[in-house]
């Protein structure tokens, strides 16, 4: 590749999609549908309300056609996300909304739905949980695919792209990383975008470079500018000299030999060096991640999270409705084992509740599990459906944000209620097994009742870290706070495995914790017997752990709990992870 002489220029973005990517320059005009309101007059309305409704059925039948002709080259799991897409066109609340817009403002159709989109934005940008924060670009994307179709602009294909190109572009929707023919388009950056969106979710599980948020990238670059891109930093260096350009050549080189390295661990057990079994899974939110946990060697799904169902509603999605989308998790993941947690949202998050709506701090209000308790009528349905889905393939089920054991028994009496309820008329596991969440101080001083209870337990780790230590984890000036190592977590943790295991039960953590190869030796020295985390992580945790032996980290748990900071733990790990380990992180 001929490199360009030209001033060497480097951008910072959202690593989303790990791997580094060399190419040229192809901007992607992506940019938001510009619109114009203006007003009509009341002989007007009903005009524009069928100009809306035209609108949206034209979008329908093009998504429909979109997804027919993917569907010769990607599965369901993918496709899903085409499905989430043609629900919305017909969701009740975008189109009453803007309906509303229209009527009462006597305004164009087009003016109306930029109000509406204007509205949940506002609302999806409030909310402190990265991952429902994003979802809010699902509606945003959709509504500009609408806006696209009444002003009548037409948009590139990716699949129309040659060459070894890097895709630049304001942002990329979905259906346009389904698109992407790799051999083609070997990275992606866009200005706007999230880790966690369903573009980046979709670039990460077809393994295309992505690096998203880099703000102006669009209007800094040209057309056949050769750029490097760092997926997992977050890097973009545009007109790289030789020698930077030879040094990211190095590194690609290395993290693909590395990549295929890892890879070989596939199909291998995830135990230690003497023989101790532990279970690695993987978290997912979407159907389209189960791919990942495949490719990688997951032994099943850790944690499903179940809360896009119910975001930004004025009602409980039923029980066919969730059905449907947990049948299609366990049959993708079948014969494996899929975990499946029940609504983890506050009333300011999801459906509304009028006793929610003035919570002064609603991260310690009415959510999880409490908002569940509240809502028996909705969480039943929510049993009934996971309880269908069981007798689809293996399926536990567990309750989050538990504080006692009042709590727990609330909600089993409701779980056979339901069960009475399906008795008859659906299949279901009459023996699922059901366990709890451990995340706030409470439940974990009471983890020896709370055994008795469950048949197991799921540490959330970075609820537990944050609650513990009084941090706001997305407060960026508390982050150095933010200490998994601190004295009162590691200690916490040992107080829970401990009692799981004295009651017979099986100890799991499903937070961030468990996808850090650097903790493996002291969660497997702690004892814990499974270990959820995001998909790619899997075979690097492996690979500590066959390297490992239970002896070896039984004396690094044991000697980290001893320590007096967070400092003394960390310093400690690092030289035993030096001294033991030094090769696997290489």
């Amino acid at each position: 590749m001929d490199l360009v002489k030209s001033e060497t220029r480097q951008f910072q973005g959202i690593g989303a999609s790990a791997g580094i990517a060399i190419g040229q320059v192809r901007i992607t005009e992506r940019r938001r549908v510009i619109v114009t309101e203006y007003s009509v007059s009341a002989d007007g309305i009903p005009a524009e309300r069928y100009r809306l409704r035209k609108a949206l059925d034209r979008t329908k039948e093009e998504l429909a056609a979109l997804r027919e002709q993917l569907s010769e080259t990607h599965g369901p799991e993918h496709l899903c996300v085409i499905d989430a897409h043609l629900l919305l066109l017909d969701d009740n609340m975008l189109i009453s909304e803007t309906t509303g817009y229209i009527e009462r403002l006597g305004i164009n159709a087009e003016g109306a739905l930029k109000r509406t989109m204007s509205r949940f934005k506002t609302f999806f940008d409030a909310v402190d949980d990265e991952y429902l924060r994003e979802r809010g670009n699902d509606i945003e994307v959709v509504v500009e695919r609408v806006l696209r179709t009444m002003v009548g602009e037409k948009q590139e294909s990716l699949d129309q792209i040659e060459g070894k190109a890097i895709v630049v572009a304001h942002e990329l929707s979905p259906a346009d990383i389904l698109q992407i023919d790799k051999e083609k388009v070997v990275g992606v950056v866009t200005d706007l975008g999230g880790k966690t969106s369903h573009s980046s979710i979709l670039a990460r599980a077809f393994e295309i470079p992505a690096v998203v948020g880099v703000e102006r990238i669009t209007s800094e670059v040209s057309d056949g500018d050769t750029v490097i891109i760092d997926g997992a930093t977050g890097a973009v260096i545009v007109n790289p000299d030789p020698e930077v350009f030879r040094n990211y050549l190095q590194r690609k080189q290395r993290y693909e030999y590395v990549e295929r390295e890892l890879l070989k661990l596939k199909d291998l057990p995830a135990q230690s060096l003497d023989g101790h079994r532990i279970h690695l899974k993987g978290n997912i939110e979407f159907v389209e991640e189960v791919s990942a946990i495949n490719k990688h060697g997951g032994e099943g799904i850790g944690l499903y999270r179940t809360e896009m169902l119910f975001f930004n509603r004025a009602s409980f999605p039923d029980e066919e409705e969730q059905y449907q989308a947990y049948a299609a998790i366990v049959q993708a993941m079948a014969p494996r084992p899929v975990t499946i947690r029940t609504l983890d949202v506050g009333g300011d998050k999801c459906v509304t509740d009028p006793c929610l709506t003035d919570e002064m701090n609603p991260a310690l209000g009415v959510r999880a599990i409490r908002l569940s308790l509240r809502q028996p009528k909705a969480f039943k349905a929510q049993l009934r459906a996971i309880l269908r889905a069981s007798a689809l393939g293996p399926v536990q089920l567990f309750f989050p944000m538990v504080s006692g054991v009042a709590e727990v028994r609330q909600a089993k009496a409701l779980l056979e209620e339901a069960k009475a309820e399906l008795r008859g008329k659906h299949p279901f596991d009459e023996a699922i097994q059901v366990g709890i969440m451990i995340e706030i101080p409470a439940a974990v001083v009471i983890a020896d009742l709370l055994a008795a209870e469950v048949d197991f337990f799921s540490i959330g780790t970075n609820d537990l870290i944050q609650y513990t230590l009084a941090i706001d984890r997305t407060n960026e000036h508390l982050s150095s706070l933010y200490e998994p190592l601190h004295p009162a977590v590691l200690r916490s943790l040992k107080q829970v495995v401990d009692a799981a295991h004295r009651a017979g039960i099986k100890a799991h953590i499903c937070g961030e914790m468990a996808g850090d190869p650097e903790y493996l030796p002291f969660l497997l020295g702690m004892g814990f017997d499974e270990l959820s985390m995001n998909p790619v992580s899997i075979p690097r945790v492996k690979k500590i752990l066959r390297r490992c032996t239970m002896a070896e980290a039984k004396q690094v748990a044991d000697r980290m709990v001893t320590f007096a900071t967070a400092a003394e733990a960390d310093s400690y790990l690092k030289s035993e992870i030096a001294a033991r380990f030094s090769e696997s992180f290489d």
